[in-house]
């Protein structure tokens, strides 16, 4: 699914007052971390990860494949939280029209 930028801003301040769903731990992303993802994402479909590294380019890749394995959209990143969005069969989260 691909977002406008109306609709990206609209879940962007969804997701201000949000506290992230799911922390990494010092085991970094593992199976069992995606899972938490998914299952976050299809009860809540709007989400925030936190990550708590200091490598940037660990930081990113953690990013990326979160991204790449859940199949949601990446709204933003700040400092160590991603924001996610995924549609989920419910359709909780009515969007702004294009």
């Amino acid at each position: 699914m691909k977002l406008s930028n109306k609709q990206k801003q609209f879940l962007k301040g969804q997701a201000h007052s949000l506290k992230p769903v799911v922390l990494l731990g010092s085991n970094g992303l593992t199976e069992g971390v995606l899972v938490e993802i998914q299952s976050a994402l299809e009860i809540h479909e709007l989400i925030k990860v936190k990550v708590p590294t200091d490598d940037r380019e660990t930081k990113a890749l953690i990013f990326e494949a979160i991204i790449r394995e859940t199949g949601a959209e990446k709204l933003q990143t700040i400092g160590h939280i991603l924001v996610l969005y995924r549609q989920s069969e419910e359709k909780k989260i009515q969007l702004p029209r294009n």
